[in-house]
């Protein structure tokens, strides 16, 4: 939504477009918000001219900076509990077997499967290490805990 409020106050064309490209491939981590940059920047570019293209890169960069880095790791990181390695290796591993919609749907499927696997009690190490090290941490104060215990 800013995305596509900072293209329309910038009259960039096909605003709710470009701003739900941003959205879609902002699930995609680390190069979506790249990737949903480059278009909106060539159209002001050629629409516009170079003033305008560079007020949008720095307008969506400040946007997916404070989103990225304040928003959704306050909102989704820990909830999710995953780690930043896995999330990194889950968009490779989902891409490479479902190509580009894998890498849209690469967190979804891992986090199904971090929940598929802390279900089980034989597989319940595999969902800890999908996790955080502080996920990890306090399993490891568990165990101890229930071993002095017994």
């Amino acid at each position: 939504m800013a995305v596509g409020t900072l293209l329309w106050i910038l009259g960039v064309g096909y605003p709710v477009l470009w701003g739900l490209l941003a959205f879609l491939l902002n699930f995609v981590p680390t190069i979506g918000p790249l990737i949903a940059l480059l278009p909106p920047a060539f159209l002001a570019l050629v629409d516009t001219g170079p003033s305008r293209a560079v007020a949008v890169v720095v307008g969506m960069v400040i946007i997916n900076t404070i989103s990225g880095n304040v928003l959704e790791p306050k909102l989704l990181g820990k909830g999710l509990g995953l780690s930043p390695l896995v999330v990194f290796l889950s968009l490779i591993i989902w891409g490479w077997i479902l190509g580009p919609v894998g890498m849209v749907l690469s967190i979804p499927l891992t986090v199904t499967l971090k929940v598929a696997m802390d279900s089980n009690p034989d597989t319940h190490w595999i969902g800890t290490l999908l996790g955080t090290g502080r996920a990890a941490s306090e399993e490891l104060a568990a165990w101890e805990k229930l071993s002095k215990k017994g």
